[in-house]
Formats: structure tokens, sequence, C-alpha cells
């Protein structure tokens, strides 16, 4: 049987990286659902509604996923990690409480009307529905991300001792919310999703304008995956620019709060200075990939590159090393490994971006099959980026649960035994994975069935006739 800390820690892991995938489509598509309305609304052409019905049903079954896999986190804490809860319960169950009773029923009672009732309200009413449902989307995140950037950059309490337990109260609750952390987790997060969101619907646009103009396979509805694709485009071009310059400020503001994650990051062990960075990096052997160590990879570096990124302007800037920390380190290849990947993808998107809109520029967007396939291989790979920014996160932080005040090891419930942990591991991953699964098929058949076509839009969502136009004898 596991360690009930390891096992604790993988069952999160796991519940988390499963999870996350849901709220990331559900506040992604929210913006451009919010526009579909409008749009639709505004104007007669029907590609809108198409637009708007279509990724409504994605949206919804996203939320549906994502509520029944994030209850599940709130748990955790009782069941796997009691000894954290018992600490920082007194602040980190305000946040929680109101992403429940502000943000989610805000969302939910407003995604009845947004689904069911565009031809049951108002216009005005239908458009207010969509903004109360992206709304209520990205305010979840709001709280979420105030708990998580607190465990970050703890503000905002005092630490006593009852019973032998570290408890932390609650003394300035703005410091506390509005932590040094937030407003850097939020942009971050919020800007990733959209780009997310933005590449998984330019790669299913691309595939199926592939078979339209490239294999001249007869599409139906083929102007509404154009339409799509340059809307998927625009919205690319904006975000992943913005996460780049973000994700550089981003690391600054690490150096200053998490020196040891920085650190682990850039896989430097002796502080030193001139520190190059790597965008591209090879281990030169198995315990290289294992046990990375800046200056004895392989790769293509920017020297001087990683104390600029540090200090804003110097490349002469001493970066303080690994061995500088007590206590145990971080598992630096796995930071050291989703951080390049991480970065990599991120200036793939940059280049996707400008690619695309190059070729909508010169009037070839629909003719390059090369950008087409690249579109269509990157579709997940923007959820592959925020899974990856999240290991960074979570593991960099290491051996903290909440920096500097409590740490992983001692968060644990005290009466969980191996084999509880290892069971309800197991249980986990296969029901996790089923819900994963499950999910993944459901959105492929959306998918493949594409959007209603004309008859479908004038008579599926068509209010019903008065009584005096039915015929009693039928």
């Amino acid at each position: 049987m596991l360690d009930p800390v390891l096992a604790s820690r993988i069952q999160f892991a796991l519940t988390v990286i499963v999870h996350i995938i849901f709220p990331v489509v559900s506040m992604g598509l929210a913006p451009f659902l919010i526009y579909f309305t409008w749009k639709d609304i505004r104007s007669d052409d029907a590609v809108y509604e198409q637009l708007r019905r279509f990724w409504t049903r994605i949206f919804a079954v996203s939320f549906a996923t994502g509520t029944v896999t994030g209850l599940v986190l709130e748990f955790e804490f009782g069941t796997n990690f009691a000894a954290f809860s018992t600490t920082a319960g007194e602040l980190f169950g305000g946040p929680l409480a109101l992403e429940g009773m502000m943000a989610f029923m805000l969302e939910a009672t407003f995604l009845g009307i947004f689904v069911f009732g565009r031809e049951r309200v108002s216009n005005r009413l239908y458009f207010l529905s969509s903004v109360a449902v992206g709304l209520g989307t990205w305010l979840s995140a709001v709280w979420i991300l105030i708990a998580n950037s607190w465990m970050q950059t703890p503000r905002g309490f005092e630490l006593a001792m009852e019973d032998g337990q570290p408890i932390v109260h609650l003394v300035d609750p703005i410091a506390a919310y509005l932590n040094p952390r937030f407003p850097w987790m939020f942009v971050h997060m919020q800007n990733a999703a959209v780009e997310s969101v933005a590449l998984i619907m330019a790669g299913i646009a691309a595939y199926y304008i592939f078979r339209h103009h490239i294999w001249e396979y007869p599409i139906k509805n083929i102007e509404f995956w154009e339409t799509t694709l340059k809307i998927a485009l625009v919205a690319l071009v904006i975000t992943a620019p913005l996460q780049a310059i973000h994700g550089d400020l981003y690391a600054r503001h690490i150096v200053e709060t998490q020196p040891q994650k920085f650190a682990a990051m850039e896989a430097i062990w002796e502080t030193d200075s001139y520190v190059p960075e790597y965008i591209v990096a090879f281990p030169t052997s198995i315990q290289d990939l294992l046990d990375p160590r800046a200056k004895e990879i392989f790769g293509f570096g920017i020297p001087g590159g990683a104390s600029w990124l540090a200090s804003g302007g110097d490349p002469q800037a001493t970066i303080q090393g690994l061995n500088e920390f007590e206590g145990p380190q971080p598992p630096v290849a796995i930071v050291f490994w989703s951080f390049r990947i991480m970065v990599a993808l991120g200036f793939w998107f940059i280049l996707l971006a400008f690619w695309g809109v190059y070729r909508w520029w010169r009037g070839e967007l629909y003719g390059d099959d090369l950008l087409h396939k690249a579109l269509m291989l990157s579709a997940p790979l923007g959820l592959l980026a925020v899974e990856l920014g999240w290991i960074v996160t979570e593991v960099g932080r290491q051996p903290w649960v909440i920096q500097g005040v409590m740490k992983t090891n001692d968060s644990v419930s005290p009466g969980l035994t191996g084999a509880e942990a290892t069971a309800t591991l197991v249980g986990f991953a296969i029901v996790y994975l089923g819900l994963l699964t499950l999910y993944t098929y459901v959105i492929v058949r959306i998918i493949r069935a594409g959007p209603p076509d004309g008859d479908e839009l004038t008579t599926t969502e068509s209010s019903p006739p008065p009584q005096s136009e039915v015929n009693m004898d039928d």
C-alpha cells in the first residue's frame, strides 16, 4: 500500500488534472457565447444562431461535468487533508463558500434561461442571461484563485497554536483575499482559458474546412465552420501574445515571492549570475532527465536570459540556487520540464496565430492545408499548456502546502491509513477516467452532428402556437 501522504497527493492531483478541463472550456467559451448571443439578437445572419446553439451545447455539457468533478475536490479537503482544513479552514472556507453561493448559483440559475429560453423571454433578458452565465463562470475562478493564491503568498492572518495544532486566524480579509499572487493568477488563468478554447474552435473548424476545400468533400454549413475559424483566429492572435507578455511579468513576481520555485523552474542548484534561459533543452542522459541541472543540459539557450527574466532586464543578475534553501526541494525534474514544454507551446501558439491571420489577410486561409493540419493537431494543446502551468504552480511550491506556514506532509488527515488512501486512489482513478471518457464521447458526438441547419433553426426552438390556432381534433 502507498504511503497515505503520497496516495492523497496523487489522488488530489488526478482529480484536479481531470476537473480543470471542464472549467477551462466553460470559462473560455463564456465570452464567445456572449458575443454570439449579441450578434444573434442584432443580426439577421443565421450563422450566429448556429454558433450560439452549437457552442452552448458544449458549454452545458462541460458545466455539468465540471460541477460533478469539482464538488468532490472540496470533500477531499476533509477526507484526505483534514489537518490542512483544521489549520486553514477559517480563511480557506470563506472563498469556497462564496464560490458556491455567489458564482455557482448565478451561473446555474441563468443557465436554464440561456439554454431553453431563447423563444420564451425577451431579447434583453436573454442577452442578460448570457452575460450572467459568463459572469458566474468567471466569478467561480475569482474565488477559487483567491483561495489558491493565498496558499502561494499568504497574507492577512495570524498563526496561533490551539491544542498543539497551528490555526490560521483571519485578521485582514482585504489583505488575504487580494494577496499579491491573485491578480497574476487570475489574468493568466482566464487568458489561458480563452486561448485554449480558441485553439479548440480553430482545430475543429480546420478539420471541416480541410475536408471541404482540400479534399473537396461536400460539407453542410461550411460557412459556419469558416466563420468559426476566423473568430477563433482573432481571439488567438490577441490571447497568445498577451499570455507570453504576462507570463514574463508573472515569472518576475515569482522570483520576488517564491525564489525557490523559480530556481526549480530553471534547475539552478548553485547561486549564479548570467544564467542562460533554455527555450529548448535536451537531457544528455537518463540521469539528466530525472535530475536536470541547467548548465549540464544540451539545448538552445539565450545567454543571460534567465537572469534577465528574473531581474526585469539585467542579464548579469544573480539567481539564488536551490542549495541555499533549507529542507527538501521541489521535484525539480517535474517543474523544470513542465515549464519548458509550457513555454515552448506558448511560442508555438503565437506562431500559429500570426500564421493563420497572415493567410487570412492574403486570402489563402481556406487553401493552406499545412495550416489546417497544424491547427487540427494543436486543438488540445491549449489544455495541455494549462495542465503544465498548474503542475509548475503546485509542484513548484513543494514542500509547502501553505508557503512558509505549513508543509504538505503535515496537512494530511492524521488517521488516514495507507490502505484507505490507496483504495480511494484506485476508485477515483477508475471513476474520473470513466467520466473523462464519457465527456469526450459526448463532445465528439456533438461535433460530428454539427450545427443546426436551416429547418432545425426555425422549428426546434419555436414557441408553441397560440391556443386558437391548435386543431382540437388532433
